[in-house]
């Protein structure tokens, strides 16, 4: 059975989507609530059980195919991701501005699914393993930000500009990967919060990586650590 999980927010949703599609809120049900941005970053991964339960909600089972949308913002990788954290790899994602289609204001009734979480242990990786990785060749960080936020000459969310020291940039919005990219020994993916990290990391396992790691805290966790360099500019040679 296919589900169509719509990741837009609630108002979007509201004002139109996909016949028959569901909805998963970004702040409420991709994400926990933030206590501490300094703890988690701006978007924390959701309570595991709390997350199953909203998968459930929404009508998906271990039959299900999911199918996620959004509209460029990366949520619904976030959502293909997070079920693929929790043992489903049935999923995919759109952007549903592609549809051609009509789109609907009625929400539909689900019948409440049981999803069985079975969480992975080998996809994440935390802040202070990064820190004291820094400068090992082996670990290569792909920071997905805008160039401009990536460099440190803006910075329009985060309390300090730049990125984790010897980060590489690969902007979540333009197709392709670097060059050299995928010949890395490890990598590790991070944006602002977690969210639009995960569209180049879809990328990556769609090219034949499927060892790659999110940094979910990303720098809005990072920066706010005193302790954690940041670098700014163009690399050098």
């Amino acid at each position: 059975m296919i589900v169509l999980a719509d990741c837009r927010a609630r108002t979007a949703y509201d004002a139109g989507h996909v016949p028959g599609a569901v909805h998963l809120d970004p702040e409420h049900d991709l994400s926990a609530p933030v206590v501490d941005p300094a703890v988690g970053g701006r978007h924390p991964l959701p309570d595991l059980d709390v997350l199953a339960a909203a998968f459930g909600a929404a009508g998906i089972d271990g039959t299900s195919f999911v199918l996620a949308c959004d509209d460029g913002t990366g949520w619904a990788a976030r959502c293909w991701w997070l079920l693929r954290h929790l043992g489903h790899d049935a999923a995919g994602s759109f952007d549903v501005r592609a549809y051609a289609g009509p789109l609907v204001t009625d929400e539909p009734r689900v019948a409440r699914a049981s999803f069985v979480a079975r969480v992975r242990d080998d996809d994440t990786a935390e802040m202070d393993e990064i820190r004291a990785r820094l400068g090992d060749p082996s670990l290569v960080l792909v920071d997905t930000r805008a160039p401009e936020r990536w460099r440190g000459d803006t910075e329009p969310l985060d309390p300090v500009a730049g990125r984790i020291p010897g980060a590489r940039n690969a902007f979540f919005e333009e197709p392709g990967l670097p060059d050299g990219l995928l010949d890395a020994p490890e990598l590790v993916v991070y944006c602002g919060s977690g969210v639009s990290a995960v569209p180049v990391l879809q990328r990556l396992l769609l090219a034949g990586r499927d060892d790659v790691r999110l940094y979910a805290g990303s720098f809005s966790e990072w920066c706010r650590d005193p302790e954690n360099p940041i670098e700014r500019g163009n690399p050098g040679p």
